[in-house]
C-alpha cells in the first residue's frame, strides 16, 4: 500500500520557511518568518529611494511613498507606476519606475529635493529629512479635530488583525488599515510589512490610486507605536484620526496637536485607551 502524499505547505506571500532548532526540545523545525527584500523607486528615471519592504503591493507602496514625501499630490500626478522589465539590469525585480503625469507642478524641483532629502531605511532611528525644519513641512492641518467614537476605537483591533494573515504566521509584521469612521465600520485599504512606515504608505497608496484623496473622515490604525513619521504621513493624505496600539512619541503628539489630528494610543483593550489630542464620542 503505497504512503499518501503530504500536500506542500504553502505560507502567504511575503513570508519564507526557515529551518530553525527548537530549545530546550533540541528539536528541527521549520518556522517561518517575515520576507525583507528592497525596493529601489526610480521617479522619471532618476533614483530617489530605497526602501526594506515585505514584498506585496508594490505599486501602493510606492504610490503612498511619493505622496507622502511630497513628490505628488494626487493621483492625476501619476502617469504610470510599473515594475522594471529591462533584461540586462541586475535586481529588476526590486525596482519600481514612475513616470509623472506632464501637468505635474515643480516636478523636477519634487525630485531633486527627494534625492537630497530622503534616506528611508526599516530601522526607526534613521530620519529621511535633511533638517529639523524639513520635519514640519509637508504638515497639512486639518479644518477641526475629528470626535472618534469609542466603539471604532475598541473594534479597530480585532478588525485590522483579520487583514494580517502575516503576523498570524511570522509574528514580526506590521500592519495599518484605513477604517471609514460611519457605521458599519469598513477596512478601506489595509496592508502588512515589515517596516510600518510602509504599511502606512501601501495603505494611503491604495486610496491614491483609487483616486479617493483627501482620506477625510477616516481613521488609520497601526498595530505598533505612533512615531512623528507615521502622524506626517496621515496629515498630508489629509486623515482625520490615528488609533495605535502602542504609544506616541512627544514629537507625534505635537505634530497631531499642530495639525488637529485625534490621536490615540495604547488601544489594546475594549475601553482601555490614552486620547492625546481631540476627542471621543460614546453613542448613547
Amino acid at each position: 500500500m503505497s504512503a499518501e502524499k503530504e500536500e506542500p505547505v504553502t505560507h502567504p506571500l511575503g513570508t519564507a520557511a526557515v529551518q530553525v532548532e527548537r530549545h530546550p526540545q533540541d528539536a528541527k523545525a521549520e518556522d517561518v518568518v517575515a520576507v525583507e527584500e528592497p525596493l529601489e523607486i526610480r521617479v522619471n528615471d532618476t533614483p530617489v529611494a530605497v526602501l526594506m519592504r515585505t514584498p506585496g503591493l508594490e505599486k501602493e507602496l510606492v504610490a503612498g511613498f511619493l505622496l507622502t514625501e511630497g513628490i505628488i499630490d494626487d493621483f492625476d500626478d501619476i502617469q504610470a507606476i510599473a515594475p522594471c522589465t529591462e533584461p540586462t539590469l541586475p535586481n529588476r525585480e526590486n525596482i519600481m519606475l514612475t513616470s509623472l503625469a506632464a501637468g505635474c507642478s515643480l516636478a523636477d524641483q519634487r525630485i531633486e529635493r527627494a534625492q537630497r532629502q530622503l534616506y528611508t531605511s526599516s530601522s526607526c532611528g534613521l530620519c529621511g529629512k535633511a533638517t529639523i525644519d524639513n520635519l514640519f513641512q509637508h504638515i497639512v492641518p486639518n479644518d477641526a479635530f475629528c470626535e472618534v467614537p469609542v466603539s471604532l476605537v475598541n473594534a479597530a483591533g480585532s478588525l485590522a488583525r483579520v487583514k494580517q494573515p502575516m503576523f498570524q504566521q511570522t509574528g514580526g509584521i506590521h500592519g495599518a488599515a484605513l477604517f471609514d469612521m460611519d457605521e458599519p465600520y469598513t477596512i478601506e485599504a489595509s496592508a502588512e510589512d515589515i517596516g510600518r512606515h510602509n504599511a502606512v504608505d501601501k495603505s494611503i497608496g491604495t486610496m491614491v490610486l483609487a483616486d479617493k484623496l483627501p482620506l477625510t473622515n477616516r481613521a488609520l490604525w497601526v498595530s505598533g507605536r505612533a512615531s512623528f513619521e507615521i502622524v506626517q504621513k496621515a496629515l498630508v493624505a489629509g486623515i482625520s484620526a490615528m488609533i495605535s496600539v502602542g504609544a506616541p512619541s512627544s514629537l507625534a503628539v505635537d505634530m497631531a496637536y499642530r495639525g488637529r489630528l485625534t490621536l490615540i494610543g495604547f488601544a489594546r483593550q475594549t475601553d482601555h485607551f490614552n486620547v492625546y489630542c481631540g476627542r471621543v464620542r460614546r453613542e448613547s
